[in-house]
């Protein structure tokens, strides 16, 4: 088996155990401190105001909380100890994200025709140009709890029941309560989801996930400051520090990172929709010897031992989609089987095998 293959094989089970933790520090009023007055809005007038609104001259600082159940030392874990981003908007679609984590950092920065991509962990650049009137503004707002939380909305807002829970203070700003609790018919293992909405902007300044049977959030981004203003016209332009590795691609030529070459491999699909959303897929056939998951397969470190990896984390299970292992965590759960297939979701165990084994 070709060593690329057996790469997609390990990355596959660490997505397939990981994955729950990858689907999804605020400033709260204090215990002494009044919520603001606000004017009444309705639920409805309130998604309805955050679909359409459009991000102003804007600079912010985003802290992520999370408390997963993922299993300890679960391999890419590490990953997800995103420290803390910073976020610039120019009004005009222009911007600006800053991911720290560890002692690196990683810079997008998108100008309307070009996007830069920068890691100072190995000081190499990626130049991307857009045919004239593209936008991609997705990579530039990964980081941005707004970002998250309207796309978020878009995906549950019709199999939710849908609420506005009072006010509150984030970021020293005034904003809303936006609550989504999935409706009866739905299975899920998320209880609900909490959106503080700015009163002024309409923009989301913090995103909860709550699980059932716990009352801290499972997952929460937000922004710990938010600044309205214009910004420095410089803020969104990239020169590469001396040294740097400098690549040129046209947005045809745009290779897709890890992640996307592995969703490309995979081609995923999603079965139900709103909250038990499963998306499945299967791994290649010429990655699984025999039809079958292999005993180990290439790591940084040495031959990583698929079967006993599984055993660590994940519990044996069959149906009638044949036999794999399974992992829960707070916010979801994952299946892998025997033969390579996969499915996941925020569901419980039951409806993945259900997805598995329809025809």
């Amino acid at each position: 088996m070709q060593p690329r293959k057996k790469a997609l094989i390990a990355a596959a089970v660490g997505t397939v155990l990981g994955v729950t933790g990858l689907t999804f520090v605020a400033m709260p009023a204090g215990a002494n401190e009044q919520p603001p007055e606000l004017p009444a809005v309705s639920a409805e007038g309130l998604v309805q105001s955050v679909a359409t609104a459009k991000a102003p001259a804007l600079r912010g600082t985003v802290a992520v909380n999370e408390s997963l159940g993922l299993p300890a030392g679960l391999p890419g874990v590490g990953s997800l100890d995103l420290q803390d981003a910073r976020v610039w908007h120019d009004g005009q679609g222009r911007n600006r994200l800053a991911l720290k984590q560890g002692s690196g950092e990683h810079t997008v920065v998108q100008d309307g025709a070009t996007v830069w991509r920068y890691d100072s962990g190995d000081n190499t650049a990626t130049k991307l140009t857009l045919p004239a009137g593209k936008q991609q503004q997705r990579e530039a707002e990964a980081g941005d709890p707004a970002a998250m939380a309207t796309q978020l909305l878009g995906a549950i807002r019709e199999s939710s029941t849908v609420s506005v829970d009072g006010t509150a203070r984030v970021a020293d700003r005034a904003a809303y309560e936006l609550v989504l609790t999935p409706k009866p018919e739905e299975r899920t293992l998320l209880r609900e989801v909490r959106v503080a909405v700015d009163e002024q902007t309409r923009l989301p300044l913090r995103l909860k996930v709550l699980t059932n049977g716990t009352t801290e959030p499972a997952f929460e981004v937000a922004f710990t400051e938010f600044v309205v203003e214009p910004q420095p016209a410089d803020l969104f332009t990239f020169t590469p520090p001396a040294g740097a590795k400098v690549t040129d691609k046209a947005v045809e030529d745009h290779q897709p990172g890890e992640a996307g070459k592995l969703a490309e491999q995979l081609a995923p699909k999603t079965v139900g929709t709103g909250w038990d959303t499963v998306l499945t897929g299967t791994l290649p056939a010429d990655a699984l010897p025999g039809g079958k998951l292999p005993q180990s397969v290439p790591g940084e470190r040495g031959a990583v031992d698929v079967r006993q990896l599984l055993g660590q984390f994940a519990k044996p299970v069959s149906g009638p989609f044949g036999t794999g292992h399974v992992v829960t965590t707070k916010v979801g759960t994952a299946l892998l089987t025997d033969d390579g297939r996969f499915a996941a979701g925020a569901v419980p165990e039951q409806v993945l095998i259900e997805a598995l084994s329809a025809k």
